[in-house]
């Protein structure tokens, strides 16, 4: 965690220099309108001490709005002309009202008059208060293996509040929290200066080098350089961030304390400036195209999605090791005795049932059997599955992930290498999902005499090989392959036609079939369709026209977001009326028709034109580009097609669907896409794409030469010669708000299990404790040497992600098979010698690599490049008698509570967008020299 230090001292820097001891004109205006900087807070007195809560809402001036629509999705700020509490433009109940008020103009949503909103009270306050904050980076939150500082746990600052005009309760600013925040002086009487940077106070330049290393002048000089050159250039200030910032329990965290040196100095959203993202984190470009195809929304929707970090985590059985308790997470100032009773599994199933996150299985009964049951009694779906939930007939299937009824039975890997590369915990994929041989050293909760999860029933025995079958399409054998009861051998790159696109890359690249497929591969398109034929053949008899019934959690990009469960109330817990889509997923009945899947899979549906196209919150009519793809996937006119329906028989057909539905290739839909969020903000879109309605891009076309996509509102960055694409340019340029609480980019997150976890500002957090080296130390014989070390997982150096990493020309460039990498200074220590043979384990697993002794690598970590598979020259473990495993084989799944968060604003589901992630950098291993190195390559015996 060593970045968050840095970065946290960086904006200590940058606020004190350029926002106390001098005014940046270019950086307040900024702030004022495109953050929430000016928004404002309530000052709260809890348990004696006085807390920042919940954001202040046009709902809380009842005698003023009582009569405003979604009044409890408006937040208020303070504005200087009128010298009132006024809504601006822009807010997220504007998004949804239908005022044409969702937009970034200055405004007043009442009177249309100008604003100015104030930033600080600290010259014109009712009061002064000492207000409580948590800090995480002391003793009581230490990891052992990570520097700490010795401060209090609780830090109290001075903020100035002013009262509500019914005097009911008090409010400051977002600003005056975050100056705060930093550790800094607002100059309020009675107040101390803001510490010098020498000091060893919270957040100076002097507090990081204790915990970093790096020096103080260091993170002074490039904070002044980067604020400068914003100041300057007006934004022109870029951070880059990696993908292995992703890896850690408190990414957010990281994230957070970079993109506010982002805010404070105006460059999000300016050419040149911002920040990029690289790897790891992409989504395609032609979005809306490709959705409709991928999941079926021309013929049935909504699509039954799940995010897999909870569904591994959950059906793996991980949660049964689960080490991490909340109060180790919680903020000092939060309710202990609450959160101690619960776990993380808690979290998760409870996010489940307020409808935060998706579940699978959903329910502890069939949805399809449900579904004739309400048929036969005449009853709509919705209220008979919620009449079932409340007299607790029917629950969510997670409140039992271990009752044989709602384990995972069959499972398709698509063109991803699960076990080896992604599988967080692989051992314990191995051992409960799979049933196969693994080395899983840890006990369960229950044989560690741990406390039981309250929302989750407990098996003594836990199931060990959940699937039944397992069906792999890949074109090497992967580790998945390997443990795969099927492979289906699909084409490469060279043998298919397809598209290649990211939103880091502003072309769509196509690839072509160079030569067939060998032997018995298949393109992955003729797969699927191969899949569906059967599967519509063998339906008769067992599966016709079925009535099915999707839970569809509170999405993000539509209404749901305004969810009831604001204040994060349990139905189940708390009694309350069950509302689908309002404080639980909805409830939504789907037409399944099993015999005509393979009809379905390769023609157009009919909801395309009935219902149209869309995404992130707007939809526009498609009839037209129906119309187009019928002429140019020649609609069939005999057998089972004569619907008169476009084909999507081939992997062209496919891909000119998605050409033609999606803005970034059709530019008349983009223009219609424009005007579609017109219709939303009250402003004129339509221009960004004007210049390209007549372009149509064809997958001919893209063969001759990739093309670039157009200009759409399904991104927030603008292609043209005369800018850098970059996040933000739109909201920034075309005053389009972000799809957030305030419609400014948030400093201040006030959902309640945020402020419970010290969140709602961002703040320094060490990397938890995974515990996992409990009681392994003690395996050791005394005598032999080791050390303990942060394992890292970088993008291998010597492969493309999983692929081609055991091919033997491609690993003649390493050690002929599995490496770690190793300092010099900590090899002497150990009597290691480059090219040695070690071991690496915890409680989770082991693995065997070669040691590559490197003065590149830092003192106290251990590199294991992603991904190496446990397929060639993988020695015996000592520890485990097993083959030894892979990068993910010493890691495990800890999920946190606060991306579970749903139905509130921008903290709301999306599909590979929002929700729970895993994350590894946290974990320790034991390192030590293998004595002996066997291979375990003798002939089986035959029983």
């Amino acid at each position: 965690m060593l970045p968050l230090a840095w970065l946290w001292a960086m904006g200590h820097v940058i606020l004190k220099e350029f926002y106390l001891d001098k005014k940046t004109p270019y950086f307040e205006k900024y702030v004022k309108q495109y953050s929430d900087l000016p928004f404002l807070v309530k000052v709260e007195e809890k348990n004696g001490r006085y807390v920042s809560g919940r954001v202040v809402r046009a709902s809380d001036l009842d005698e003023k709005y009582a009569t405003e629509e979604n009044a409890d999705w408006k937040p208020l700020l303070f504005d200087e002309k009128s010298k009132e509490l006024v809504i601006p433009n822009g807010t997220i109940g504007s998004r949804w009202d239908k005022s044409q008020k969702w937009n970034l103009e200055m405004r007043n949503v009442l009177t249309g008059e100008e604003i100015s909103p104030q930033l600080s009270f600290a010259n014109e306050f009712d009061e002064i208060k000492e207000v409580s904050f948590p800090y995480f980076g002391g003793d009581d939150y230490k990891n052992e293996y990570f520097n700490a500082t010795k401060h209090d746990e609780i830090v109290d600052r001075k903020i100035p509040v002013r009262k509500s005009p019914d005097g009911k309760f008090m409010y400051c600013t977002v600003y005056d929290l975050t100056i705060a925040n930093y550790g800094l002086s607002l100059g309020l009487p009675g107040e101390a200066p803001s510490p010098d940077y020498s000091e060893d106070a919270l957040y100076t330049p002097a507090w990081q080098e204790r915990i970093t290393g790096v020096p103080a002048s260091d993170i002074i000089s490039t904070a002044r350089q980067f604020a400068e050159t914003a100041e300057k250039t007006e934004g022109k200030s870029m951070i880059i961030i990696g993908c292995g910032v992703n890896q850690w329990y408190h990414t957010d965290m990281i994230y957070r304390s970079a993109i506010n040196m982002l805010i404070f100095c105006g460059c999000i959203g300016k050419s040149g400036g911002g920040w990029s993202h690289y790897v790891g984190q992409e989504k395609l470009r032609p979005q809306t195209g490709w959705t409709p195809l991928a999941f079926g929304l021309d013929w049935h929707r909504p699509p039954r999605h799940m995010n897999a970090t909870s569904y591994f985590y959950m059906h793996t059985n991980q949660w049964r090791y689960e080490k991490v308790g909340l109060s180790e997470l919680i903020s000092p100032l939060a309710d202990k005795e609450k959160w101690n009773m619960m776990s993380v599994i808690d979290c998760n199933v409870k996010s489940e049932r307020m409808g935060w996150l998706p579940s699978s299985p959903q329910l502890s009964d069939n949805p399809i059997k449900l579904g004739q049951q309400a048929a036969e009694q005449g009853k709509d779906v919705k209220n008979f599955i919620t009449e079932k939930l409340k007299s607790n007939e029917l629950s969510i299937a997670s409140e039992d992930p271990d009752d044989p009824k709602n384990f995972p039975r069959n499972m398709f890997i698509w063109r991803s290498n699960l076990l080896a590369s992604s599988a967080k915990g692989m051992e314990y994929f191995m051992k409960h999902l799979l049933g196969a041989q693994n080395s899983v050293m840890d006990a369960d909760l229950k044989a560690n005499g741990k406390q039981l999860p309250q929302e989750v029933k407990w098996h003594d025995k836990a199931p060990e090989g959940k699937l039944d079958l397992l069906v792999t399409l890949d074109f090497r054998m992967s580790t998945s392959a390997l443990h795969s009861d099927i492979v289906l051998p699909a084409a490469t790159w060279y043998e298919k036609n397809d598209l290649s696109t990211t939103d880091l890359h502003p072309f769509i690249h196509p690839f072509s079939d160079a030569v067939d497929p060998v032997w018995e591969a298949r393109t992955d398109w003729n797969i699927f369709k191969g899949i569906a034929e059967k599967v519509s053949e063998l339906s008769p008899g067992h599966l016709g026209v079925e009535k099915d019934i999707v839970l569809q959690p509170m999405q993000h990009d539509s209404p749901m977001e305004l969810s009831e469960t604001a204040f994060a109330k349990d139905w189940k817990v708390d009694d309350l009326e069950l509302k689908p889509g309002k404080n639980m997923s909805d409830i939504i009945e789907v037409i399944r028709d099993y015999p005509n899947i393979y009809q379905r899979f390769t023609s157009l549906g009919p909801l395309m034109e009935e219902l149209g196209n869309g995404g992130k919150g707007i939809s526009w009519d498609t009839k037209e580009e129906v119309a187009l793809l019928k002429k140019l996937n020649l609609s069939s006119i005999i057998g089972h097609k004569a619907n008169g329906r476009a084909l999507i028989e081939t992997d062209i057909h496919a891909a000119e669907m998605i050409l033609t539905l999606a803005p970034e290739t059709n530019g008349h839909v983009a223009v219609k896409a424009w005007e579609a969020l017109e219709k939303i903000t009250g402003r004129k879109h339509r221009h960004l794409a004007a210049k390209r309605e007549d372009e149509q891009i064809r997958f001919k076309e893209l063969i001759q030469q990739p093309r670039k996509v157009i200009t759409s509102p399904t991104w927030s960055g603008i292609e043209s010669h005369d800018v850098s694409y970059n996040a933000g340019y739109t909201n920034v340029h075309e005053l389009i708000p972000w799809r957030t609480l305030t419609g400014r980019q948030s400093i201040y997150q006030d959902h309640p299990w945020m402020i419970d976890f010290g969140e709602n500002l961002v703040c320094y957090k060490p990397p938890i404790d995974t515990k996992s080296l409990k009681g392994m130390i003690d395996k050791l014989d005394g005598k032999e040497k080791y050390m303990i070390l942060n394992m890292m997982t970088p993008h291998n150096k010597w492969t493309i992600h999983s692929t081609w990493s055991d091919n033997l020309l491609m690993l003649t460039l390493g050690r002929g098979g599995p490496v770690a990498w190793l300092s010099e200074d900590d090899a002497k220590k150990m009597d290691l010698i480059d090219n040695d043979w070690v071991e690496v384990y915890n409680q989770n697993g082991a693995t065997v690599v070669r040691l590559v002794v490197s003065q590149r690598i830092p003192n106290g970590a251990l590199i294991m490049y992603h991904n190496q598979e446990r397929t060639v020259n993988m020695p015996v473990s000592q520890i485990t008698g097993n083959r030894g495993g892979v990068h993910n084989s010493v890691s495990r799944l800890c999920l946190k509570p606060t991306h579970m968060i749903g139905g509130y604003a921008q903290l709301s589901y999306g599909l590979n967008y929002y929700g729970t992630i895993g994350a590894n950098r946290d974990e320790f291993v034991i390192i030590r020299k293998l004595s002996k190195v066997e291979w375990m390559d003798e002939p089986i015996e035959e029983n």
